[in-house]
C-alpha cells in the first residue's frame, strides 16, 4: 500500500491573498488616524477629536478596507492554460 503524496492547496490564490493584507493595511491605517485628540484635563475640551483626519478620512479607509476585504474574499483566481 503506497500512501498518497498530499498536496496542499490553500484556499485562495496569490493574488486573493496579497488583496487581503492590503485590505489588513488599510483598515489599520484608518484605526491609526482615528487615534489621538483627547486631553487629560478634564477642564480642557479639545476640537482637535472633530478635525477632517478623525470624522471624514479615518472611517472612509476603513469602510475602503472592508470593501478591498470582501472584494478578495469574493474573486476567484482565474485558471492558468
Amino acid at each position: 500500500m503506497n500512501p498518497k503524496p498530499s498536496s496542499k492547496k490553500f484556499l485562495f490564490g496569490k493574488r486573493n491573498y496579497q488583496f487581503l493584507f492590503l485590505a489588513l493595511f488599510v483598515i489599520a491605517l484608518g484605526f491609526i488616524l482615528m487615534t489621538g485628540g483627547g486631553s487629560d484635563d478634564p477642564n480642557y475640551f479639545n476640537e482637535a477629536i472633530f478635525n477632517f483626519r478623525r470624522i471624514r478620512l479615518a472611517p472612509t479607509l476603513v469602510l475602503i478596507g472592508f470593501g478591498i476585504a470582501m472584494y478578495s474574499i469574493l474573486t476567484r483566481e482565474t485558471p492558468k492554460k
